[in-house]
């Protein structure tokens, strides 16, 4: 089984200098490898296809066989790492945190350590009889957090 630190490894040599980043590397014991990548701005077909080129021509596939996918992290998907994140700053992200409990809310900041967001929310108010929206901005760990995903909003 080919080891996926090294496709790792040999797709952030082959990106160095671009806006695209790899997101991570699965590897099945059939030696099924998809290699996923994202960009500052996008990422093209092309772009994919040049990586897997120059990924196969790295490693001998008379040694060991294998198939490799390169993709795009595509849109919707999970956020894994950080500079993903930083990427959204300023956008409405969909947060499930490990409570059970879904959040959609302005991702305002990031850190190594979690995310800060702020969201409109029902509370008391002081001399009002019903609740008011209030904008609420709160930070959570990402030990708290399950899933992040870019919201998408149809309307």
């Amino acid at each position: 089984m080919i080891d996926p630190k090294k496709i790792i490894a040999a797709a952030e040599h082959r990106l160095e200098g671009s806006d695209m980043f790899v997101v991570g590397c699965n590897c099945s014991p059939g030696n099924e490898i998809e290699l996923l990548i994202d960009s500052d701005t996008s990422v093209s077909i092309d772009a994919c296809v040049e990586l897997s080129r120059a990924i196969e021509a790295e490693f001998d596939r008379d040694a060991e066989d294998f198939s490799l996918t390169v993709a795009s992290a595509g849109i919707g998907s999970e956020l894994r790492c950080l500079r993903q994140y930083r990427k959204l700053v300023g956008r409405p992200v969909e947060v499930l945190l490990l409570s059970g409990v879904k959040i959609t809310a302005r991702l305002e900041a990031v850190d190594d350590e979690g995310l800060t967001l702020s969201y409109e929310e029902k509370q008391a108010v002081e001399g009002k009889k019903r609740r008011q929206l209030v904008t609420v901005t709160r930070s959570y760990p990402f030990a708290e957090i399950k899933s992040t995903r870019e919201f998408l909003d149809f309307k």
